[in-house]
């Protein structure tokens, strides 16, 4: 997901109203049978050109080899079978899209994925999304192997090696995202890889091996970053351990720290991608403009997001708080035993031992600390929020590896204190390395494989597919956020569909670089100027801006959407036009259109074919935002109504005539969905209370009456953090006295006609 973000001007995020909970500004496929057999296939392939190039980067030898391979295999083959096989949330649209038209991917660009995934999208087999989350489960499965390899170069302990990649590649967190088009199992492999050739070169016993490591570690940390630069981290304490061990040998000569900063420079040359890519502008959707030097940079430092920074312009939770998610989620993830282990590796530096390389676990365990401190200060928003707690937990991906690995290293360093001491001699001691191993494995295994199994999951290519489905031809979509902009995007650009209609990004529009870019590509759409800006006119740099109502003007011409929610810093659109709702997304109507309330519902009635229930995903999945989404859309006409009814200068007739449109919409769909939205029962409450002051003949008042308690009280229990509950409920104190009074009065009337 990308932060909140904006271009030259910024806005506080869009109010959801009454009609939904506040989304936060966010962002298909094949059948599962063909897209998996074809795939896999595909997938060896890839998987055998990383293993071979690890194996022959690190020098695995035949017994460490062999059980890594096997380990990884065994990997991916559970991370095939639980593939999603279509488009996932978050930034795999945005991501693969980028590939699939070599573009430019968001801040910092990600020019290692975009190649591989561009090479994954040529393969046969499946959509594109399919191929790119197998290609990232396969990296995931290199990346387990790697860990293995690290736990049993240090400790000759194959029990710990398979603790150390089994709890970390079935920890929940992990399985998630190595399974979906993103750059973390990509980074988890560089990780693992780091600690790896660590892992060699504190083994290597002469200055030829060292050297070749140290070249080899030096380009693979210039390569790491090429994706994540979260692994800087790591780096910045991999490479002066490595330099200060060189230094203290006599093998750290001026020429042997030219070839290593040669080395480290050629692992960075996949970045002259952008430039090359920004230069020929052939892709539909990219990002940024880097063919000048400045504008590299800004795209290399994160500028646009704030550099160091997860979001622009956004407060976080605490340091102290960050941390403290942080530890729990380690907790969850990886278990307490885990974490205990890993407290023994580090316990055991203290202790006399041939097995355990104490500088390299004090290596290990600085990367830790660094890496979590330097995140948490750093990690400016609020994990109190089930979707940025979504955002933030994975990045503590890059931690848990290395936690997990000092597991492994403390498992062994239990069963060497036990040979040496307690259980010398016994049998039963292979037994005792194994069983832990084995049983917190499995238990990860158990915990997650039913979470994990994304295989049938189609739910955010459902979204999108439903959000283009309905759209009339030709029309223009002003696209706002994560899900409907990358999902909307991937299925226009990668899957071919609805090649009618215009994409055209909001946020993307207040950048200098974007329409200069991209406007060629949005055909039948005009742009009177070249930058979207809530003052138009000529800007003090020379550029061109328009606002809002100047766009819809000379593209009067076109049917214009908004999804989701408009940019609320450019009002100008209120001059000349009106929101009316479409699904989840808006029509920008002219202000002169008149509203038919009973051909809108009608309208606007069945507009998808949404059949998931109602809060069946996690809160801080993509899901579970894209469910939400759905199920609001549903009441969206009937609140406008209501709203309409509240606010619009009409008669008293036509208020009524609203009034009651908006109530019988409501009571159709509250009463067709018994598991739905709470805040649908406060708007049908309030409806059914609107409806009792009209004195309608038509309608029973003990009914309304009664359906007004009942939501409102329903509503209470549900929505106890609503600041308005105690208002609620001493109305429905209220309203329960009118109700009996009321049918004390029908029962004085039923006996006097007695």
């Amino acid at each position: 997901m990308h932060p909140p973000r904006g271009g030259g001007w910024h806005s506080p995020p869009a109010p959801r109203g009454r009609t939904r909970k506040v989304a936060v500004h966010m962002g298909a496929g094949a059948g599962t049978g063909t897209g998996t057999g074809t795939g896999t296939g595909t997938g060896t392939g890839i998987g055998i050109g990383i293993g071979i190039g690890i194996g022959i980067g690190i020098g695995i030898g035949n017994g460490a080899g062999g059980a890594a391979g096997a380990l990884g295999t065994a990997v991916a083959a559970l991370y095939t079978a639980t593939l999603p096989p279509a488009l996932p949330g978050g930034d795999a649209g945005e991501l693969i899209t980028a590939a699939y038209e070599l573009g430019v991917a968001h801040p910092p660009g990600y020019p290692l994925f975009t190649l591989l995934a561009k090479v994954a999208t040529g393969l046969p087999g499946g959509s594109p999304a399919f191929r790119v989350n197998l290609l990232c489960g396969l990296v995931g499965a290199a990346a387990a192997s790697l860990l293995f390899y690290t736990v049993f170069r240090l400790s000759g302990s194959h029990a710990g090696g398979i603790l150390a990649a089994g709890v970390f590649s079935f920890s929940r967190l992990t399985w998630q995202w190595s399974i979906t088009a993103e750059v973390f199992s990509l980074n988890n492999l560089f990780v693992g890889l780091l600690m790896a050739l660590t892992a060699h070169f504190e083994e290597a016993s002469t200055a030829k091996e060292r050297s070749k490591i140290s070249k080899l570690g030096a380009f693979c940390c210039g390569l790491s970053l090429c994706n994540q630069h979260t692994i800087v981290l790591y780096v910045a304490c991999v490479v002066p351990w490595v330099l200060s061990r060189l230094f203290r040998k006599r093998e750290l000569s001026p020429g042997h720290l030219l070839k290593l900063g040669l080395c480290f420079l050629a692992g960075l040359l996949p970045y002259l991608y952008l430039p090359a890519s920004s230069y020929l502008n052939r892709a539909r959707w990219t990002w940024g403009d880097q063919t000048t030097f400045q504008g590299f940079l800004t795209h290399f430092l994160r500028e646009e997001y704030g550099t160091f920074n997860l979001a622009k312009s956004e407060t976080g939770s605490s340091m102290r708080e960050m941390l403290l998610f942080q530890l729990a989620q380690m907790k969850s993830e990886l278990s307490l035993p885990v974490l205990a282990l890993a407290l023994v590796a580090c316990v055991s530096t203290a202790l006399p031992s041939k097995q355990q390389k104490s500088a390299v676990i004090w290596l290990f365990t600085g990367m830790l600390c660094l890496y979590s401190l330097f995140f948490a200060w750093r990690a400016n928003l609020d994990v109190t929020k089930p979707l940025f707690l979504g955002v933030v937990e994975r990045f503590w991906l890059q931690s848990s590896a290395v936690v997990a690995v000092l597991a492994g290293l403390g498992l062994a360093t239990l069963a060497n204190f036990g040979r040496s001491t307690v259980l010398e001699g016994t049998r039963l001691l292979p037994w005792l390395e194994w069983l832990p191993a084995l049983a917190l494995v499995a238990s990860q295994l158990w915990a997650n494989y039913s979470t994990c199994d994304q295989s049938n999951n189609y739910v955010v290519d459902k979204f999108a597919r439903n959000l283009l489905s309905s759209m009339p031809t030709g029309a223009v979509i002003l696209l706002r956020g994560d899900l409907p902009g990358n999902a909307l995007r991937y299925l226009h650009y990668c899957e071919g569909m609805r090649p009618d209609i215009t994409l055209v990004d909001q946020e993307m529009m207040t950048y200098e670089w974007y329409l200069p870019k991209l406007a060629k590509h949005l055909p039948g759409v005009y742009f009177p100027g070249n930058r979207w800006n809530p003052v138009e006119g000529v800007l003090p740099d020379g550029t061109l801006a328009f606002n809002l109502h100047r766009f819809l003007k000379v593209n009067k011409h076109k049917e214009v959407f908004v999804c989701i929610g408009l940019h609320e810093g450019d009002l100008t659109w209120r001059r000349s036009h009106s929101l009316w709702p479409w699904g989840t997304c808006e029509k920008l109507v002219p202000s002169g259109a008149v509203f038919d309330p009973g051909e809108w519902i009608h309208l606007t009635r069945n507009l998808y074919n949404w059949t998931e229930d109602y809060g069946s995903f996690s809160p801080s999945s993509w899901e579970a935002v894209a469910n939400e989404e759905m199920w609001q859309a549903r009441m969206k006409t009937a609140f406008f109504i209501f709203d309409l009814a509240e606010t619009a200068s009409v008669t008293a007739e036509m208020k009524s005539q609203l009034y009651t449109f908006a109530y019988t919409s409501y009571k159709e769909i509250v009463n067709s969905h018994p598991n739905h939205p709470v805040n649908w029962h406060k708007n049908y409450a309030i409806a059914c209370e609107r409806m009792l002051r009209l004195r309608r003949g038509d309608v029973d008042p003990e009914t309304l009456l009664s359906e007004t308690v009942k939501h409102f009280l329903l509503y209470t229990e549900k929505a106890e953090d609503d600041p308005q509950r105690q208002d609620i409920l001493q109305a429905v104190q209220h309203l329960r006295e009118e109700l009996q009074g009321l049918r004390r009065r029908k029962a004085e009337l039923r006996q006097g006609a007695g």
